[in-house]
């Protein structure tokens, strides 16, 4: 493992306990683009993660945190680490994880998800190459168009992605009915012309100790039956 990947690890590990204290201070979204005022709910949500999977979030790897004003929340992660070079498995290329939510919404309200913002570390050589997909969907309902950020070394730096949905295309959860909320996201490095003999890798952390991925919230009141 080199210094680089080793000195990213241990700082990724900081970004899990820093997580709760800093969703806080994370700036929310409102809706993008122009629609109606949104009425945020009184009552606390609360997000638990029902099922983990993926070469990215191993079981325990994976928290989530939701912001006092109901706007955002936070999922971090202490592993997701693609690579590739001497060393480095042939799988480990690709890392993805899939996490279904159970979300707990104050009653009458409906929500979707306006922005979603990912951030991490890269080291990659000249000619290589990373890349982050993320798409999230409602159970039982279409998933999202996956939408792919490119990086190329060289790049030895922090990253960052933002996806954003206007209002007039948001997904509403259905009024009334319980649906886990499910993030499917991938990190892939190509090693390209960089050769078989140097170490690229991509994470989904944040070296500033600052949160790793954070999805808005807008809400909805429910309609009357």
């Amino acid at each position: 493992m080199s210094l680089s990947l080793s000195h990213s690890l241990s700082r990724t590990l900081l970004t899990a306990c820093a997580a709760a204290a800093l969703v806080a201070t994370a700036t929310p979204a409102g809706a993008v683009g122009h629609g109606p005022l949104i009425t945020v709910p009184p009552d606390k949500i609360v997000i638990e993660l029902a099922t983990v999977n993926g070469s990215g979030c191993r079981e325990g790897t994976a928290q989530v945190a939701v912001a006092p004003d109901n706007t955002a929340f936070t999922v971090t992660y202490s592993e997701y680490l693609a690579q590739v070079g001497p060393g480095a498995p042939p799988t480990a290329f690709r890392k993805n994880c899939q996490l279904n939510l159970r979300v707990h919404v104050p009653s009458g309200f409906t929500y979707a998800i306006v922005q979603a913002d990912y951030r991490g570390f890269a080291f990659l050589q000249p000619g290589a190459s990373g890349q982050e997909r993320a798409n999230y969907y409602f159970q039982g309902m279409p998933q999202t168009s996956q939408r792919t950020h490119q990086f190329n070394g060289p790049l030895n730096d922090n990253w960052q992605s933002t996806d954003k949905t206007e209002y007039a295309d948001l997904v509403w959860a259905p009024c009334g009915e319980k649906r886990n909320f499910n993030i499917n996201t991938e990190l892939r490095v190509n090693a390209g012309t960089s050769g078989p003999t140097v170490t690229s890798f991509m994470a989904m952390d944040s070296t500033d100790a600052s949160v790793s991925t954070l999805y808005h919230l807008a809400w909805q009141v429910c309609p009357t039956p």
